[in-house]
């Protein structure tokens, strides 16, 4: 690919998202060059977006593996069909691939979500595939990979509960870049492109939104906070919530209809910490008092 190509083929992919130029190019220089990669970071930075824009952009597909204890090897890289082998023995023909060998035969990214939560025999099937791009299939043969396939996968820094470490052999053939959350502005524009919502009300509930969740990070009794989903669902239900009790954000009710929107999108997203003698309600109200009485000016309209 030429520079000025591969130029436009970024610009093209950016298009897709909101914000995140450092981090996509990143990306793209990894899995340019042939490099596996792990994209660290918590849920919602849009790791999974940038890996869609890349592999549309590149016309190839994208298989997502959920990371856990019952991903074994032969659900990764495939088994032999049983009703089949009962009749016909075992052949190629029976072969059911996983997503590991239908990425390698398409060309396509395995995305491996949560890896650390995957067995140790299972990450070890990725060896050979990161390395020689090829693996051995008892009564199959060969598994060739195309020159497009990329292992990808996915950690969350702030989860430590029902993990393992990475063997040194695993973590030596990964490529890391670090994804963390974006600023207040960009979160907005997230929320604003997700929900569609415009107007008046929008113009505040938005800014709301993003602002309790992003302190839902920042408070000593929450281990892991909200994500940006958190705040693209608390403007959702806030606005359904205005139409339904007949108020707009100028509306003496709006800040009681912004807790309860929290308490709906927010309560179920965070993770307090195990030491905290609190509930998630009760920090949430913390924030919304934060927010809308102790500073209320930031909160208000314009």
């Amino acid at each position: 690919m030429t520079d000025g190509a591969g130029r436009d083929a970024r610009e093209r992919i950016a298009s897709r998202l909101v914000g995140r130029e450092r981090e996509l190019e990143l990306v793209l220089a990894a899995v340019g060059s042939g490099r596996d990669l792990v994209l660290e970071g918590p849920p919602g930075t849009s790791k999974t977006t940038m890996l869609q824009a890349v592999t549309a952009e590149w016309g190839i597909p994208l298989l997502f593996v959920e990371g856990n204890a019952d991903l074994t090897p032969a659900k990764l890289v495939g088994h032999h069909n049983p009703a089949r082998v009962l009749r016909e023995d075992y052949s190629a023909e029976n072969f059911v691939a996983g997503p590991l060998a239908e990425a390698m035969r398409r060309g396509g990214f395995l995305y491996i979500e949560e890896l650390n939560r995957a067995p140790e025999d299972t990450l070890n099937t990725l060896l050979t595939a990161m390395a020689d791009r090829r693996i051995e299939v008892p009564r199959v043969g060969a598994i060739e990979a195309l020159p497009t396939f990329r292992v990808v996968a996915s950690m969350n820094p702030y989860d430590n509960v029902g993990t393992t470490r990475l063997s040194t052999s695993v973590s030596d053939r990964l490529n890391r870049i670090v994804v963390g959350y974006q600023d207040a502005a960009a979160e907005e524009a997230i929320v604003a492109l997700r929900t569609g919502l415009i107007g008046a009300t929008a113009d505040r509930v938005i800014p709301d939104a993003v602002a309790v969740t992003r302190a839902t990070r920042q408070h000593p009794a929450v281990r892991q906070g909200s994500s940006v989903r958190g705040a693209i669902d608390t403007a959702l239900v806030a606005h359904e919530l205005l139409v339904l009790r007949a108020q707009d954000s100028a509306s003496e009710g709006y800040a009681e209809t912004v807790y309860d929107a929290m308490t709906v999108a927010l309560s179920g997203r965070i993770h307090l910490d195990e030491a905290a003698e609190t509930t998630p309600e009760l920090v949430l109200r913390e924030i919304w008092e934060d927010r809308f009485v102790l500073e209320p000016a930031r909160a208000e309209p314009g």
